[in-house]
């Protein structure tokens, strides 16, 4: 097997972890950033010199762009990026602040942009590699309550679609991660939560309610997805879009087939605009 060199944002916990563990622990070297290093400690202690350890604010494109340059002259290629930092925004739309809203697109938007334009003329010019985008269930159907997290994540699947078709004459494939809930910190300490307005409570408690009623297969185990990643990069034709989890599988073609009835009910109207 030829091991492969990986270069993964948000690696300090949850999901990055997850793919920065699985793919050292089967003799893959992995540039790891986070915005705290400390997090990655025990992984350095354990695979030494397989594993690089970078800080870094995704949101800053300069050091973005010093930090895969390390990674390529550390290692001298470049075979799979992760785009995986970012963070849930939980709020009403009319809740958001302008701040917390542009905040949550220069990470989960502009953070995988960053890094993505950054490591393109490397794989371009090897003629190979693998962008990674981790979006989530919430990219392709939105939630009450997380309409800017929602947001940034369709304009992800929105750049990497567009992505995908620019870069496969290149020998670089594009993969979006669409997973469900799973028990890792993402609704915890690692979210941002706008100011409550009360006139949204009952929203809120209906909410709530929801989430709780979901079957507990629903929850995913983050142990999970480091094998599953590896599946994916390991494929001769990875695909453009996967669900991880059970949640999605439910979800997302139930949203579609409600968006195509609509569509259809209101066809005539829409060949009527056609003029």
């Amino acid at each position: 097997m030829t091991f492969k060199t990986w270069f993964v944002t948000g690696a300090g916990r949850g999901f990055g972890r997850h793919f920065t563990k699985a793919a050292l622990e089967r003799g893959d070297r992995v540039t790891a950033t986070a915005r705290d290093v400390a997090a990655l400690n025990d992984l350095r202690t354990t695979h030494g010199d397989r594993l690089l350890v970078l800080a870094l604010d995704v949101t800053d494109a300069d050091a973005v762009a010093a930090a895969v340059s390390a990674a390529h002259e550390r290692f001298g290629t470049l075979d799979i990026v992760v785009n995986n930092a970012g963070y849930g925004l939980f709020g009403m739309v009319e809740e958001l602040e302008t701040e917390e809203l542009r905040r949550q697109f220069d990470v989960n938007l502009f953070g995988a942009f960053h890094v993505t334009q950054a490591a393109l003329p490397i794989l371009r010019a090897q003629g190979q590699g693998h962008i990674v985008q981790i979006s989530t269930v919430g990219g392709l159907v939105s939630f009450p309550g997380l309409g800017g997290y929602n947001a940034s994540k369709w304009a992800l699947e929105g750049l990497t679609e567009a992505l995908a078709q620019e870069v496969g004459a290149f020998g670089v494939k594009v993969t979006l991660v669409e997973p469900g809930a799973y028990s890792t910190d993402w609704a915890g300490s690692s979210a941002a939560h706008a100011t409550p307005n009360s006139a949204y409570d009952d929203v809120r408690r209906a909410v709530d309610a929801s989430w709780g009623s979901q079957p507990t297969e629903w929850v995913g185990n983050p142990e999970a997805v480091g094998r599953a990643l590896l599946e994916i990069v390991d494929n001769a034709n990875p695909p453009l879009r996967v669900f991880f989890g059970v949640a999605p599988t439910v979800v997302v073609p139930q949203a579609y087939a409600a968006r195509l009835a609509e569509w259809s009910a209101w066809n005539d109207l829409s060949r009527r605009a056609n003029g």
